[in-house]
């Protein structure tokens, strides 16, 4: 039912000795100390770790690292669902033989990192998890010296690299979709209004980057605003200098569970028109649906994964399994369908840094994607706006990369 875009496979020594180069980068950051002595002495100049050959005529063992064990209900919610989406993504393989061996992590780093241990000792010939980043990032050092891949479902771009892949949505493909379209819709000045969090910070860096990246576009000024009512309050003014200096468009990172409402209400009541000024959001607007009842965000754009595509899978698992899927249940089907599509080639290089990477992608449940070799990714996106406190689709996701926009 979902297809791989098949190329050329490449060598696997240089990409071998770049995932031992970015572990031992990894183990400068202090997540657990046993485990970083042992990718220090993984690290040795001259070794390099042999990335695992595959015998297809056997069962491929998958490990699947789930944050099950834990003391928070939603991570228990969330582990089922990933089991669920892994399985009925098996189930649509056909001549692939899959042995799926799920870990639970209890969302711990170094439950996580003892785990991954355990699963390649089991026969594990590549990883698919775990959820959060500190735990992904733990896992792929764990595992580093044994040339196991991991293929996460975290969109923390910081700890991508190496063997460690996120297939989470991240804000640079987002941001990269939302320019490209705003520049062919001839709203390319940009003006970005972003809290100055961690996660704001990141966000300002990946909505600038992609306008430095599209030559149709242009930055007019990234505003900076303290995560709270007066510091959305004090913002203002400049944000609402910026747009009557040239900014024909304002992107914001914050959600409706933010400032969402506050600030796009507060730049309408200083005079910036949204019927002129387009509105775009890093984050989704339909989610939670009642944000789309908000009169401020009426005809503005965010993304969002094919809206055919996720209804199909959503209904599928719901009549497997009896309930919606988690919102990033997703992504364990994405990353097992991949995972299936490289194995059915017969290859025993399947899961090596090269054959995961190959420049055609894949086809998943929210889309195609494919994997970088910074252990990011890119999504095909739609482009949606919100028109009378609806969702309507105003560019359709790609369905192949080499569409526009990629």
């Amino acid at each position: 039912m979902f297809a791989v875009f098949r190329s050329a496979r490449k060598s696997t020594r240089p990409q071998a000795f770049e995932v031992v180069r970015k572990a031992c980068r990894r183990v400068a950051r202090p997540l657990f100390t046993a485990l970083s002595l042992a990718a220090i002495a993984a690290c040795t100049p001259g070794t390099f770790p042999t990335v695992p050959g595959i015998d297809t005529n056997r069962p491929v063992t998958v490990a699947l690292l789930v944050p099950g064990g834990s003391d928070n209900a939603g991570d228990q919610i969330l582990a089922r669902s990933l089991q669920n989406a892994a399985r009925l993504a098996i189930a649509d393989l056909e001549g692939v033989d899959i042995n799926l061996r799920v870990y639970n992590t209890a969302g711990d780093p170094t439950q996580a990192a003892t785990q991954a241990v355990t699963a390649v000792s089991d026969g594990a010939k590549i990883i698919l998890g775990p959820v959060y980043s500190a735990s992904a990032n733990a896992v792929a050092v764990a595992v580093a010296p044994s040339g196991v891949n991991v293929l996460s479902f975290s969109n923390n771009a910081q700890v991508a690299g190496g063997n460690l892949f996120i297939l989470g949505p991240t804000f640079q493909n987002t941001a990269e979709r939302l320019i490209d379209y705003a520049a062919k819709q001839g709203k390319a000045n940009v003006v970005v209004a972003h809290d100055t969090s961690v996660a704001g910070n990141l966000a300002r860096a990946a909505i600038t980057d992609a306008v430095n990246r599209n030559a149709g576009a242009t930055m007019v000024q990234a505003v900076g605003y303290e995560r709270s009512q007066q510091g959305v309050i004090q913002a203002i003014p400049a944000i609402r200098s910026a747009v009557k200096s040239g900014g024909d468009a304002v992107f914001f990172n914050a959600n409706s569970e933010g400032a969402l409402s506050l600030i796009t209400q507060l730049l309408d009541e200083s005079g910036v028109d949204p019927a002129e000024t387009q509105y775009i959001g890093l984050t989704r607007w339909d989610v939670p649906p009642q944000t789309l009842e908000l009169p401020s965000v009426q005809g503005g754009w965010f993304a969002k994964p094919d809206p055919v595509l996720t209804q199909q899978f959503s209904n599928r698992y719901r009549a497997a399994y009896g309930s919606a899927p988690h919102p990033i249940g997703g992504l364990a089907y994405d990353g097992m369908a991949a995972i299936g599509a490289l194995l059915k080639d017969g290859n025993r290089d399947a899961l090596t840094i090269g054959a995961l990477t190959q420049r055609a992608g894949f086809q998943g449940v929210n889309g195609i994607f494919r994997l970088r070799f910074d252990g990011t990714n890119e999504r095909g996106l739609a482009v949606a706006q919100i028109q009378d406190k609806q969702v309507v689709i105003v560019d359709p996701a790609p369905r192949s990369f080499g569409a526009a926009g990629f």
